[in-house]
């Protein structure tokens, strides 16, 4: 499917992926919590073990009666204390009867004070979804587990939906079953790397966005330098200045891979998803200014060609923006701005 029944439009002023991406980014997180009407669940902190014994720190939330579980993180940078859009998705899916389990990923937040491993754009980040969702089972969160995540988070959702198919079925230690995961939604995910950070840096104003995301990817490498002592090498980070520099001086030698290029093709997710066999629900906005236009197409070709995933693509959205009009509201029947979290929702209440 490649639409959606309930459609989106944006304020007038918001119809421009960049404009929409900036003031999503920039100004709404400044007044989001005068927007939604659901308290923030009472979570507890969790330390998880992912793939290869890494500790991920996760919050978990369970309600009373509850039917499924979400497990969500974040995009390419980040930290579960600031990063709002994440918070929005656990105080409406937790009022909604969802057990919610939100956690730092990889190299992010606390799990960066925990343990000094790097990022791996999916490649492990997909096992520690489900490594984490077994340990949620056994805490008491209901299958099914729902797999969630924006941006590069997407990715990774995505990729957990790889690594549950293998590992359901090939592990019976985790105590989970193929029936426990019911499948993921994403929102923007980001697909091929290569394209998409080619794309970027040559764009007059998505330069900018590079280099404030490559900025913020320094502090996190600094955050990390100064946690575990002696495990990186500060000349390394202070040559670190853009995104692809950041994967070329930190992350590819620890991976095992020869170039930058080969560990974005290695870890692109738009090869997955002819693949993936679980429900999937996928908002992705044609006028994203993080991702090359050409990328639509091949998306669309792989998600016709697979009934597992429902492809919601629209005109405007931005980068993991998604913020509707009053009339837009009205019309699909929204009580706060957040199109793609209440179709999302409204999605895994159809899929559960």
């Amino acid at each position: 499917m490649d639409f959606c029944s309930l459609p989106y439009n944006p304020p007038l002023f918001l119809r421009n992926g960049i404009a929409m991406t900036v003031y999503t980014h920039r100004w709404a997180n400044r007044y989001w919590e005068q927007t939604i009407n659901e308290p923030e669940p009472n979570f507890q902190p969790t330390i998880f073990k992912g793939a290869q014994e890494v500790p991920i720190f996760g919050l978990v939330a369970i309600p009373e009666n509850a039917h499924s579980t979400i497990v969500a993180t974040y995009g390419i940078t980040g930290d579960l204390e600031t990063e709002w859009f994440l918070q929005i998705l656990g105080r409406k899916a937790y009022a909604q009867g969802y057990a919610v389990v939100l956690f730092d990923w990889r190299a992010h937040g606390k799990t960066a004070d925990l343990s000094p491993t790097l990022t791996s754009d999916g490649l492990y980040e997909g096992e520690d979804y489900v490594r984490i969702a077994a340990t949620a089972k056994s805490m008491g969160c209901p299958s099914k587990f729902w797999f969630v995540g924006s941006s590069l988070g997407g990715q990774l959702a995505l990729w957990g939906i790889k690594a549950a198919q293998e590992l359901t079925r090939d592990n019976n230690e985790l105590g989970l079953q193929d029936s426990d995961i019911g499948g993921a939604t994403v929102i923007c995910p980001s697909l091929d790397s290569n394209r998409s950070l080619s794309y970027l840096v040559k764009h007059p104003v998505g330069k900018y966005l590079e280099k404030g995301i490559a900025n913020k990817l320094k502090e996190l490498a600094w955050r990390i330098h100064d946690a575990h002592p002696g495990v990186f090498d500060a000349q390394a980070i202070e040559r670190a200045n853009s995104i692809w520099s950041f994967d070329h001086e930190l992350v590819i030698e620890k991976l095992g891979f020869p170039s930058v290029e080969a560990y974005y093709e290695a870890s692109s997710a738009l090869y997955l998803l002819p693949n993936l066999r679980k429900p999937i629900l996928m908002i992705y906005a044609a006028d994203d200014p993080f991702f090359h236009p050409d990328i639509v197409t091949d998306m669309k070709i792989a998600c016709r060609n697979n009934p597992f995933i429902d492809l919601w693509l629209t005109k405007h959205g931005g980068h993991v923006g998604y913020f509707s009009s009053k009339k837009c509201q009205d019309r699909v029947e929204d009580a706060d701005p957040w199109w793609a979290w209440n179709r999302a929702l409204q999605w895994l209440t159809a899929h559960r």
